[in-house]
């Protein structure tokens, strides 16, 4: 349950941070080259800070330190290999179809991920997966919002 713990924090912020920044980044305006920067800072320099803070927090709350580490750098991998997996379909996948291909590809990450774990803690699983999606999708929407109206300012 431990691994299952550090990789649900780090990869469910990844694939919500991830759809997000492609949603609310691909538009008119939005470059191939801002949406993979972006996912890449997300990817590391975000990813280093969170995991940063959790460690602070599992120490704050005495954790054991091998513990403590072993979630550590499971949330940092977790998280980097998920976002980097995004910044894979940013880089190969049409334009066109960058946000039908990286939602669909976020919501099956999403749903099988919370579905694991809450079958790990014996509840039901599409109730789960029903309430993160619908906050996944809350993101999305206001990414979308967001991304919209920057474009619609010339800054």
């Amino acid at each position: 349950m431990a691994k299952l713990t550090s990789l649900s924090y780090g990869s469910t912020a990844a694939i919500v941070t991830s759809m997000g920044l492609i949603v609310g980044l691909t538009g008119d305006l939005g470059s191939r080259a801002a949406v993979i920067s972006s996912l890449l800072l997300v990817a590391v320099a975000d990813n280093l800070s969170d995991s940063l803070a959790i460690h602070s927090y599992q120490e704050s709350e005495k954790l054991d330190a091998r513990q403590s580490f072993r979630s550590t750098v499971g949330n940092f991998f977790a998280r980097l290999v998920v976002a980097g997996s995004f910044v894979v379909l940013a880089v190969f996948v049409p334009s066109g179809y960058l946000i039908q291909v990286a939602l669909v590809w976020g919501l099956l990450l999403l749903g099988t991920l919370t579905f694991l774990v809450a079958r790990s803690r014996g509840i039901a699983p599409m109730v789960e997966v029903g309430k993160h999606v619908a906050v996944a999708a809350v993101v999305v929407l206001l990414s979308r919002v967001i991304g919209n109206w920057i474009l619609g300012h010339a800054w």
